[in-house]
């Protein structure tokens, strides 16, 4: 489903279970109507298990609803009755719905145990994950009234891999909010807050800040409250050198501490180590009471259960929005981390883990745990745009509870006794590297990375059953801090000792590429060696395939990119030479949305590309959000096929067919296009010009004016009689305003028109019929709305348009097979279709008989037929993915058939990327043989 076609879905089941619902009649219709209508699963009924029994204290009990696939209890309560309210049960206990849940849970087989329960009242869901130390400490509360914004986060019923709902993204978000609080009221008190030296010293000095808090509340330090106990006391002209004085002590080693009278509150704060601490030429402005009062509430916080993964990115979204934009940053969902890292490596890892639990023989079975738990130690990572540190902190902890996993198995039950100075974790966060342009971001990936070991050490005391000092900081983080395309990789990690290189870089557009992102791609692709157009994001794709060609090491990479780099022109220029030079692509997430944890969310339809320059054992997969499939060989457009460069070969289409331009640019600063109001003006005080005045359209008035309506219109001169016009003093004062105009411009073409300003700039207008299509329409759109025009109404250079062609082209083009050629080979304007005429131009036709030709035109004229059904619609209308009119839906549907048939291709089985896989082979033949 598409996130309009889910918010459609939850638009009607709000609709439907608005303050109603019973226990005992509805909870069947209502779990249905959420996995069917919300999350779009068509056998729903298969998926649910309603009425499961359950033995309890020796009696029959039955769980409301339980999803065996993603081990998921419901107990169901009737609309209005309170989740938190203690219900009597027979036998006279009293429980709320979750002990009533939890205790059919604690009586299920192990295999059955609930990873989540969820408790219901219709309008409320509280979801519990069984997977945390307390879990009714960290519910997750849903309002049905809020699901048409976050419908997503009942993504985990059905889907295995979803780790944790978003409470800690709840928490992360809450906390990003306090950390700019503080920010804020420290920035107003800096004599020069834009200075370099005073941005640096706030950032810094929000860092220790965080840390304070994190440490206060996850025991770090060994008094409850001790930080903000220790700000509390000071009024706020005193609390600055307060502060000094405490950064001093935490970084001081107890033997080292020169004041032997420090006050006993200082005197028990640890020796934190790590260099967090040791910069004493921070500036720390006046404290007033604002700043006192931000501190005051974040104390109040609960800053323990943070994910350091999320709360990272968040933390950096203190920064100016506008700084980061310019940085190309897009912070990064738990969920859209594990689309790389997961088929990356850590795929592999639990395979192979799962694989050492199935050996028999205890004493072997001990060795390759242990081997395992140092292959783990062993491996080592790199962002070369690292950020805030998210995709290292997340990779960081998965490999540590997979090195929980091991211990727990190790250790079979038993406490480990013995020396106290043992440490049984061996996965460190100094195997984590990291760069990073922003000195901010690096501080907080550094601090991001701290509190996670501080986290995963805490569940390895529950798994060993023994405490684990973490202070003072033993692990050395590796976040350097520039530019990466500048930078030589291998001075921060030789490759022969790197495993993978992984993460998401800027993306950033030309138009929006500042002067020193400019010269890096020329420094890292050669002046005039790459089009410049391309996505900024290319240059870590060449800089990581020249860091691994100078090492034998299989090092393994995956980016996340904006889809444009495999799409269009994007594909001959760029991938080429990176299949040149190599790489080789092992698996690909194709197009899907990017979503963010920040407040300032970057919602970019990307790709996620795994590649190296060596030939991995392993099977190729490809990604979507719904589907992975099996492929031989993946090619730079993602489809299973081989590599093949689609360029515009020719200035012309195949099989004679008519030449694809774009429509005629006026080029008139508005002055020969006019209004409806301007046009009717016009003609009524100047009659004569009623035949010079045309309809005209761009794509916009294509799509969205009604039929045989127009919205704008021009003045079209062209075989005109000169004294119809020239003395029209209005014309003439628009005829003036394009020369000047044309006269401005830079180009050549353009200036030598300024003599001509009565006429468009350049004249493609056909002298017939002519099949129109819009250059840009939206990504949503199932077909591009393309369509006949009269020769009378002028098309703009916002549309492409065909002359002379007859029902069976249209047929063609508007069917779903040209649609998928054109999802690929098209060119994109943000995440919408770019349509030019080399798409045209290389598109593969069908060679149908002439019964199939027939049929084709049969079933084009019927969406025609259709479209005539509805006068009062526009094309834009009659093209929503979520409103297209059952009648104009069913003729595409029979095109559809008719022209995959001319193809020779199954109806039934062929997807689009098995579709467009077939078209490259077709292209590949039709150039081989030219």
């Amino acid at each position: 489903m598409t996130n309009a076609e889910k918010r459609e879905a939850a638009r009607q089941l709000i609709q439907k279970w608005h303050n109603k619902g019973r226990e005992d009649e509805d909870d069947r219709s209502y779990w249905l109507d959420i996995l069917q209508r919300l999350l779009g699963c068509a056998d729903a009924t298969d998926r649910i298990e309603f009425q499961k029994k359950v033995i309890v204290n020796g009696n029959t009990k039955r769980i409301d609803a339980y999803i065996p696939e993603t081990k998921i209890i419901i107990e169901q309560k009737s609309e209005g009755i309170p989740l938190d309210k203690k219900i009597s049960q027979s036998g006279g206990t009293e429980l709320t719905p979750y002990e009533q849940a939890k205790r059919y849970n604690d009586n299920l087989p192990t295999s059955e145990k609930a990873k989540w329960i969820i408790t219901s009242n219709f309008q409320e869901l509280w979801i519990y994950d069984m997977d945390t130390r307390v879990p009714e400490n960290n519910v997750v509360k849903i309002h049905i009234d809020d699901l048409h914004h976050n419908s997503s986060l009942l993504d985990f019923l059905l889907e295995k891999k979803v780790i944790q709902v978003s409470k800690e993204v709840d928490l992360s978000q809450e906390a990003g909010k306090l950390v700019g609080k503080i920010y804020d009221a420290f920035l107003k008190q800096y004599h020069d807050p834009e200075s370099k030296k005073a941005l640096e010293s706030l950032n810094v000095l929000c860092v220790r800040l965080v840390f304070c808090l994190y440490s206060e509340d996850a025991g770090l330090f060994e008094q409850k409250d001790s930080f903000s106990g220790y700000i509390a006391q000071y009024e706020p002209k005193d609390l600055r050198p307060a502060l000094l004085s405490l950064f001093k002590v935490l970084d001081t080693p107890y033997p080292d501490r020169p004041d032997l009278y420090l006050s006993e509150e200082l005197e028990a704060f640890p020796y934190v180590n790590g260099g967090l601490f040791a910069n004493e030429d921070i500036i720390i402005p006046k404290i007033t009471q604002e700043i006192k009062d931000a501190l005051a509430e974040a104390g109040h916080f609960n800053w323990r259960d943070i994910s350091p993964t999320i709360f990272g990115a968040v933390f950096e979204s203190t920064l100016n929005p506008v700084t980061r934009r310019k940085g190309g940053m897009h912070y990064t969902s738990i969920e859209n981390i594990h689309k790389v890292i997961d088929p990356l490596f850590l795929d592999d890892l639990k395979n192979e883990f799962a694989e050492i639990l199935t050996i028999g023989v205890q004493k072997q079975k001990k060795k390759k745990l242990e081997e395992f738990q140092n292959k783990l130690a062993g491996l080592t990572f790199l962002d070369p745009a690292c950020g805030s540190g998210n995709f290292l902190t997340e990779t960081y902890i998965s490999l540590r509870r997979l090195e929980n996993d091991i211990l727990r198995e190790l250790q079979n039950g038993q406490v480990i006794f013995g020396d106290t100075n043992w440490n049984p974790i061996k996965v460190s966060i100094s195997q984590f590297y990291g760069i990073e342009i922003n000195d901010f971001a690096g501080d907080v990936a550094k601090t991001a990375l701290w509190i996670a070991e501080s986290q995963m050490m805490k569940e390895t005391e529950d798994v060993v059953l023994m405490h684990l000092d973490f202070l003072p900081l033993k692990s050395n983080v590796n976040i350097h801090i520039g530019n990466a395309l500048q930078m030589d990789w291998a001075s921060i990690i030789s490759p022969s000792k790197l495993s993978y290189i992984m993460g998401n870089p800027p993306f950033v557009g030309q138009s929006v590429r500042t002067k020193d992102q400019a010269h890096d791609m020329n420094d890292i692709w050669g002046q005039g060696e790459i089009e410049t157009k391309l996505d900024y994001v290319i240059c870590w794709y060449k800089k990581a395939l020249d860091y691994i060609n100078t090492s034998s090491t299989n090092i393994e990479i995956a980016f996340v990119s904006t889809n444009s780099i495999c799409q269009g022109e994007s594909v001959p220029t760029f991938w080429k030479k990176m299949i040149d030079s190599g790489a080789e692509i092992h698996f690909a997430y194709r197009s899907f949305v990017w979503d963010s944890e920040a407040n300032e969310k970057a919602a970019v339809h990307c790709v996620i590309i795994g590649f190296s320059n060596f030939s991995r054992s392993h099977t190729k997969f490809i990604y979507t959000e719904e589907t992975k499939t099996k492929a031989e060989h993946i090619n730079p457009y993602l489809l299973d096929a081989p590599d093949i460069w689609i360029t515009n070969r020719i200035n012309k289409p195949q099989n004679g067919l008519p030449k694809m331009t774009t429509g005629s640019p006026p080029t008139d600063d508005g002055a020969l296009t006019l209004s409806i109001t301007e046009k009717e003006e016009l003609e009524k005080q100047y009659p004569v010009l009623a035949k010079y005045i045309k309809p005209f359209i761009g794509a916009k008035e294509f799509l969205h004016d009604n039929v045989n309506s127009y919205s704008r219109y021009c003045l079209w001169f062209k075989d005109g009689n000169v004294s119809d016009y020239v003395n029209i003093k209005e014309i003439t004062e628009r005829l003036e305003k394009v020369r000047a105009l044309r006269k401005s411009s830079n180009a050549d073409r353009i200036q030598k028109m300024a003599d001509y300003p009565y006429l468009f700039c350049q004249i493609r207008q056909p002298l017939s019929t002519y099949l129109v299509f819009p250059r840009h329409s939206s990504q949503n759109r199932r077909y591009i709305p393309i369509g006949f025009m009269p020769s009378s109404v002028i098309a703009g250079d916002a549309c492409s348009i065909i002359p002379n062609v007859t029902i069976y082209e249209f047929g063609v083009l508007t069917s779903n097979v040209h649609n998928a050629w054109m999802r690929v080979t098209c060119g994109r304007i943000k995440s919408d279709f770019r349509y030019s005429p080399a798409v045209y131009n290389n598109f593969p036709w069908p060679t149908p008989t002439l019964e199939q030709k027939a049929k084709i035109e049969q079933t084009a004229q019927a969406i025609l037929n259709a479209r005539a059904m509805y006068p009062n619609n526009c094309l834009a209308d009659l093209y929503n993915p979520l409103a297209m009119p059952e009648p104009l839906l069913k003729a595409h549907i029979a095109n559809d058939r008719a022209v995959m048939q001319a193809y020779g291709l199954s109806v039934k089985d062929t997807s689009e990327a098995d579709c467009v896989a077939f078209l490259m082979k077709r292209y590949q033949e039709l150039t081989q043989t030219k």
